[in-house]
């Protein structure tokens, strides 16, 4: 009886591990551009970590991929789903920001050259080790046989020829310092990373500072593109992201600024109310007190007065 127990407990168990696959449909979402778009819900063990939207370009010279995701086991499913569109080979890998969830893939990808910004690759040497051990934490065995892998190749602004198409390349930093945007000007698609997040709240871990992302809004705005395509959150036709992004950052800054002039805890600031207009948005009391634990320190420091910067008074 004790063997048939355990046989059942280890069926269960590969059956269980047998399900952790990632179901992508890659959506075609103008000629030769394709969106495979994840969650917006957290990290979890239901999603396995696929709450960023990644994305590949066919053109002459093969598939140019946009995020490898958050595991091997991610990055090989996006392999298969590229292979099941097009049989062009995949020929580079652009990784937008060095956030866990669109880089852990690269393994699949370490047939091809792996393309990032050079804060980029500086921060994930820095930070991608504990990055990944805290990814096995919070989604478990989808992170199996996952290492990091880090770019072999340089980005810098300017053009990229793909092939007959002509991308272009835009190094920012509003949302981690060193931020890629890749507009594809044949067909209009702006892939927008982490600087756009739509219907999902925000995350700040890394800004410089909230005047530098609304910064890169403007320029990504000014940008003749047809179709936005944000790190997180659904695909979108008009400026509604653009929109919803400036409202929240700027709430989210009034927030801080109003609790440092007034000497507010943090803990009264995680507690503050969710507008009505952002009630709807993925995760909001969560990213709010993510926030203002990463930036209510800055803007408090703002508020004090240095102890060398007058006479010393007796």
């Amino acid at each position: 009886m004790r063997w048939m127990l355990l046989g059942v407990v280890l069926l269960c168990s590969l059956g269980a591990r047998a399900e952790l696959a990632y179901a992508l449909h890659p959506r075609q979402i103008a000629e030769g551009v394709w969106l495979v778009e994840g969650s917006t819900a957290n990290f979890d063990r239901d999603n396995g970590g696929h709450i960023h939207n990644s994305g590949f370009i066919v053109g002459e010279r093969g598939v140019l991929v946009i995020d490898s995701g958050p595991s091997k086991r991610y990055g090989e499913a996006l392999r298969r789903a590229i292979a099941a569109v097009t049989d062009k080979p995949v020929g580079k890998l652009l990784l937008t920001h060095h956030h866990p969830d669109h880089v852990l893939g690269n393994q699949a990808f370490a047939d091809v050259p792996i393309a990032a910004l050079p804060g980029t690759r500086a921060l994930l040497a820095e930070e991608g080790e504990a990055m990944a051990e805290n990814m096995y934490r919070l989604v478990g065995d989808w992170m199996r046989g996952t290492e990091l892998v880090l770019p072999n190749e340089t980005l810098q602004a300017g053009v990229l020829h793909w092939g007959e198409r002509r991308l272009r390349l835009l190094a920012l930093s509003g949302h981690t310092g060193a931020d890629l945007a890749v507009f594809d000007e044949t067909s209009g698609v702006l892939f927008a990373g982490d600087l756009l997040f739509y219907q999902r709240a925000l995350t700040t871990p890394g800004t410089p500072g909230l005047e530098v992302w609304l910064d890169d809004l403007d320029r990504l705005q000014a940008l003749p593109w047809k179709l936005l395509v944000p790190g997180h959150g659904p695909l979108a036709s008009d400026a509604a992201p653009f929109v919803q992004m400036r409202d929240y950052l700027g709430w989210l800054h009034g927030v801080m600024q109003g609790g440092a002039e007034r000497g507010a805890e943090m803990n009264e600031l995680m507690r503050t109310a969710i507008p009505a207009r952002f009630a709807g948005l993925s995760l909001t009391r969560y990213e709010l007190i993510r926030s203002v634990s990463h930036l209510y320190p800055r803007y408090e420091g703002a508020r004090l007065p240095r102890v060398d910067s007058g006479a010393a008074t007796e």
